[in-house]
């Protein structure tokens, strides 16, 4: 049976249940903290570079299009390496993730601390700063489908849920972290650029377990990378690996490819890409409006700490959604959207007309909780949309679909905060309010759609 052609030769030499060795706590500690850094790197770095970008008396709009470029790299990369994951070895690939944001990190701070010293004009220094940039997008997406195909593998199927909800809860909690200790990591000697050393330090110690804690592949189970969203603040990932031992379709049939104007999943689409394009916008613009609206641009140091306290609420509002509110009150994919475009264009209205700290925090966790009910809604959504053997297509355009909303948006937010004040959180609260009617004509009813499937 092991010689027959018909098995792939990733799995013909599988060991036996008595050879798959379970995931143990420590390993298990180390592929969490692979996405934990991976996340919790990416967020903190929002949270400072608003503030670089004053030092160094850049335009907002260019600020912002540095994470542009990162996020059309991921959205463009991720599916690639998610493909890989099964034929060049799980462990490979997080070791290329980690050394992708390790490298990105490094040489990204230092590009900053140079500038920040005058070695060479602003120019030139935010454009290494994207030239680095682009190796956290092009090569730090292949650690995140990795460590979850290499858990899925691994585990039975009766501890697979809880094993990888656990895997998608560190990437979440990342987007907390960052935010929280960036403003701790700050060093006299390096100054603003700190943060991104003291992530460049982390990363190397995360490979360092990797190669002494982590095993190589020998997978006891079937399983296959998945495309994952690059992290931003208050909107972490909560993809997972869909489990193929429950598929009812032969397993060697070749899946029917997936396209992005099926009639099945085309509403979600337009919901999820218009709603995710409203998340961008006020994502992009918020670190910027924190430092106009309570007078911190010229004091770096406090304008990283307020960033970072707001940037932490939403991604915290968007967990309470993500991991409390939906379970809790059963919600299904048209409610959770209904009920998020609601409090989106609530918290949008909130932020646009606070000036105080206070009224900041509160305007964005509000929204945050509305785009977290929402961001689930929609993969959810399309998802049930369609049959068990079209699962990882769906999974790939709805990930591309979150990650194309952060190419543009954030910079064009930027460039109409910086024309026309608060008129991106204008934008976003109609946007909102359009997707509420949009959803409440055109999706589906969460009763019908659940029974379908």
């Amino acid at each position: 049976m092991a010689d027959s052609p018909d098995i792939d030769p990733l799995y013909r030499k599988a060991p036996t249940s008595r050879e798959a060795k379970p995931i143990d706590a420590t390993r298990m500690a180390v592929l969490f903290s692979v996405m934990l850094v991976t996340a919790s790197g990416n967020t903190a770095m929002q949270s400072i570079l608003p503030t670089i970008g004053t030092q160094l008396d850049i335009p907002d709009f260019w600020v912002s299009a540095a994470f542009s470029w990162s996020a059309l790299l991921w959205v463009y990369t991720a599916p690639k390496w998610a493909r890989q994951s099964d034929h060049r070895g799980r462990k490979a690939l997080m070791r290329l993730g980690m050394i992708g944001f390790t490298t990105s990190f490094a040489l990204a701070g230092l590009s900053l601390f140079l500038g920040l010293q005058g070695w060479y004009n602003a120019v030139w220094t935010f454009a290494l700063f994207a030239f680095f940039r682009s190796l956290y997008g092009g090569l730090g997406s292949a650690a995140p489908p990795a460590v979850q195909a290499y858990v899925a593998a691994r585990t039975a199927r009766a501890n697979r849920t809880k094993a990888l909800s656990l895997i998608s809860s560190s990437f979440g909690l990342g987007t907390i972290v960052g935010p929280a200790i960036a403003p701790l990591l700050i060093l006299p000697v390096l100054g603003l650029s700190s943060p991104m050393f003291a992530f460049a330090g982390i990363g190397i110690l995360v490979m360092i377990a990797l190669a002494l804690k982590l095993p190589n592949d020998s997978p006891g189970f079937k399983a296959r990378g998945v495309v994952t969203s690059e992290p931003y603040s208050s909107a972490p990932s909560s993809d997972s690996l869909k489990d193929e031992e429950e598929e009812n379709e032969e397993e060697h049939a070749v899946p029917p490819q997936l396209r992005w104007g099926d009639s099945r999943i085309k509403p979600w689409l337009i919901t999820g890409i218009l709603g995710g394009n409203a998340h961008a916008l006020i994502l992009g613009v918020v670190g910027f409006l924190i430092l106009d609206r309570l007078g911190l641009r010229g004091d770096p140091e406090m304008g990283i700490k307020m960033t970072g306290l707001v940037l932490m609420s939403g991604a915290a509002a968007t967990l309470l959604a993500q991991w409390g509110l939906i379970p809790l009150l059963q919600m299904g994919p048209r409610m959770s959207i209904l009920w998020g475009m609601i409090l989106g264009a609530t918290g949008c209205v909130v932020i646009g007309l606070s000036h105080d700290l206070h009224g900041i925090i509160i305007g964005f966790a509000v929204a945050s909780l509305g785009f977290g009910l929402f961001r689930p809604g929609f993969t959810a959504g399309a998802s049930l949309a369609v049959r068990r053997s079209e699962q990882n297509g769906v999974a790939g355009i709805v990930a591309s679909a979150n990650g194309m909303a952060f190419i543009a948006s954030p910079a064009i937010g930027v460039l109409l905060y910086t024309y026309a004040g608060p008129l991106p959180f204008w934008v976003a609260t109609t946007v909102c309010v359009f997707l509420f009617g949009w959803g409440f004509k055109t999706l589906e009813l969460d009763d019908r759609i659940i029974s379908d499937n």
